[in-house]
């Protein structure tokens, strides 16, 4: 085998010279353009190098390493710069430089991704997008009105007389309208609850995607991230997750390393919750800042904490970050608009069945005694955290869906039964607890099943552990919320 272990310099150029003379087979690809592939680790290429040539992978491997080893950053970063220098240089023969005017769109760019005014700016995107809009109106006013006056003043006592009319049996009226009846739980819970609040967030997410501000607040919080084992290009599968746990989980497949996809995938599961469940959140902690503030708090220490330990747990290579930054504009309504269609149709396509069905669920599971069985076992866990036994049922809905899940403690907190501190548990537990079944089954098929079952059971340890803590904390402290 000829090593090429000597040379002092190995730059990517002589790189790419020394592959050059070791690849031998003709391919679809110029030999350089094979190169370029092999020392971005691209698996694909270096699987057919292997079923082509394999007298090649060995030595390719080693010049792969002597290249690494020249670096003090990632080779694919490298590559970036380079590749940058080189248009740069092509750009300036061939164009005049026109000195433009400074815009205010190009101020307020630089300001968004200024750490002194980036962070305030993107607590004001957070107030009023997510707080004060989703939050507030959405899973208030829109929640209330529809909820209340919609469904249980109209829609659910008509739904009640007519299906007693014509259904004699009470079995199959309690599958229908009963406590957790398709129509009378089920649908409600999806259309007046989860429906109204997943808007609102798409509308707001839409509008700032259009704007072009993602980009910039990935670069912004792109320090914060790499303590994390994270780079700024995370910001994207996160961002997505506060809309659907799911979809965010098969996002992170565009992150560049395996370390990065699991940190990434477990932070998702853990700590970000839903726009259903955030948005049922926001509006049962609404009008106790204190409760708001506890919350907060405690759910992203977690998802730091977590982060910062996993990273220095997991072993791989520390992430690297670049990307083109789009011009920042007003956002256009028809692109917002079509995309907030586009994802509510999606997602409602997915949770209506899915909460008609674990009504079916629970009815099945009360007609064979099983539900009152595993709400009687999950009774004494929510006991040690201070939760009244009607929270049970809450985080068996969880299991079904995290904003099933919700849409139950909405429903629990309505009739009164938790005092502040026990909804603020509730709310911390439940937003830290297992993600629904769609995401986990998401999560084994993307990761692996020993890596998914190692997150399951992670997270139930810890969203329990974090729940009986910050109980026994404020008990003892005597705080009231």
């Amino acid at each position: 085998m000829v090593s090429y272990m000597g040379p002092v310099e190995f730059s990517i150029e002589i790189a790419l010279e020394k592959i050059d003379t070791l690849l031998k087979e003709k391919y679809n690809l110029s030999k350089r353009s094979i190169g370029v592939l092999l020392l971005k680790d691209d698996e694909e290429i270096k699987d057919l190098v292997r079923e082509r040539e394999p007298e090649a992978i060995p030595p390719i491997e080693e010049i792969i390493e002597q290249v690494r080893n020249y670096y003090s950053h990632p080779v694919d970063y490298e590559m970036a710069i380079k590749q940058n220098e080189e248009a740069v240089r092509i750009a300036h023969k061939v164009m005049k430089a026109k000195a433009e005017k400074v815009t205010f769109a190009d101020r307020l760019s630089t300001l968004t991704m200024n750490p002194v005014t980036g962070w305030p700016i993107l607590f004001l995107v957070l107030y009023f997008g997510l707080y004060k809009f989703v939050g507030d109106f959405g899973s208030g006013t829109a929640v209330d009105f529809i909820e209340g006056t919609i469904f249980e003043e109209h829609i659910n006592p008509f739904l009640i007389n007519f299906f007693t009319g014509i259904i004699p049996w009470a079995l199959l009226q309690d599958l229908i309208i009963g406590e957790f009846g398709v129509l009378t739980q089920g649908l409600r819970y999806a259309v007046a609850i989860i429906m109204p609040i997943v808007t609102f967030f798409f509308l707001v997410f839409s509008i700032i995607e259009d704007t072009g501000y993602l980009p910039r607040l990935a670069m912004l919080i792109d320090r914060t991230f790499k303590r994390i084992g994270l780079s700024g290009r995370a910001v994207i599968p996160m961002t997505l997750g506060f809309g659907c746990g799911t979809m965010a989980t098969m996002v992170t497949r565009t992150l560049p390393t395996k370390r990065e996809r699991v940190i990434s995938t477990m932070l998702i599961a853990l700590a970000v919750p839903c726009s259903a469940q955030l948005g049922v959140i926001l509006a049962l902690l609404e009008g106790r800042p204190a409760a708001m503030f506890i919350w907060t708090g405690i759910v992203s220490m977690i998802f730091l904490f977590v982060g910062y330990l996993t990273a220095k747990l997991l072993p791989g290579e520390k992430p690297s970050f670049y990307m083109e930054i789009p011009p920042l504009r007003f956002p256009n309504l028809t692109n917002v608009l079509t995309k907030t269609y586009v994802r509510m149709k999606w997602y409602f396509k997915e949770i209506l069945p899915l909460f008609l069905l674990a009504s079916v669920l629970i009815w099945l599971g009360k007609l064979s005694k099983l539900f009152d069985y595993l709400i009687d076992l999950l009774q004494k866990p929510m006991a040690l955290i201070g939760q009244p036994p009607e929270t049970a049922k809450v985080f068996l809905f969880g299991f079904f869906r995290r904003d099933y899940g919700a849409a139950g403690l909405y429903d629990v907190n309505k009739a009164g039964a938790l005092d502040g501190v026990q909804l603020v548990i509730a709310c911390i537990a439940l937003t830290l607890f297992l993600p629904c079944i769609a995401q986990f089954l998401i999560v084994l098929k993307e990761r692996g099943w020993k890596v998914g079952v190692s997150i399951a059971v992670f997270i139930v340890f810890t969203s329990y552990s974090v729940a009986y803590v910050s109980n026994l904390l404020l008990r003892t402290l005597g705080v009231t919320l």
